[in-house]
């Protein structure tokens, strides 16, 4: 599908990345929780523009070593399939809460503080320029079409995502907090997850 080798898997791939806790999701229930539902999707909105901005940048670098070095961007196949698994193995081997620190979020403006916390999340740009190449059917990509499919799909999914989380996020922070065995034992199933993925990734 528009050059996307398994697009079913990178839908699933990229709910699983959603799924995992990082800067963005703290933003995203932190302004739910000062300014209600409104909030959280001016917040989500702020995540979509800032992740565009970064994947865009990935793109570029992509498409470079695609054009000019096919044999590079098979070998930077392998190396995205084995950083999924490195991430997996972290999450498996997490001890105690993990999932880094809450964010700060001022009250109002909050589709410009969640821009920024994403814009300075550079490591981004690392991870999407690991993870395109491993969905990318080079005998069949089309180009700029292939790269606008994969980001649509991503900010549809991070839309939809974000705003349910939204819904919920009272609910769900309240119970992340009080079961923190269970948000280990959820992020360590997470983390077997990747690690299955990128050793079925590296086989194809």
């Amino acid at each position: 599908m528009f050059g996307i080798a398994d697009y079913g898997a990178f839908c699933a791939a990229i709910l699983l990345f959603l799924a995992l806790p990082g800067p963005g999701t703290f933003a995203l229930i932190t302004s739910t929780g000062k300014g209600g539902f409104r909030a959280g999707a001016a917040a989500t909105a702020g995540l979509i523009l800032g992740d565009q901005v970064l994947l865009w940048l990935a793109v570029a670098g992509v498409a470079a070593l695609l054009a000019a070095h096919p044999a590079w961007f098979k070998a930077v196949q392998y190396l995205g399939a084995a950083y999924l698994g490195w991430i997996g193995l972290r999450l498996l081997l997490a001890r105690g809460q993990g999932g880094g620190s809450p964010v700060r979020i001022l009250p109002h403006h909050y589709l410009r503080q969640a821009l920024l916390i994403t814009l300075l999340n550079p490591k981004a740009i690392v991870f999407y320029m690991a993870f395109f190449p491993l969905f990318i059917d080079p005998a069949s990509h089309r180009g700029v079409p292939t790269f606008a499919a994969m980001a649509l799909t991503i900010a549809a999914i991070t839309a939809l995502y974000c705003l349910v989380l939204c819904a919920f996020a009272q609910a769900v922070s309240q119970k992340v907090r009080a079961h923190q065995r269970l948000a280990l034992a959820l992020r360590r199933v997470a983390g077997l997850f990747l690690v299955a993925f990128g050793l079925r990734l590296a086989r194809d």
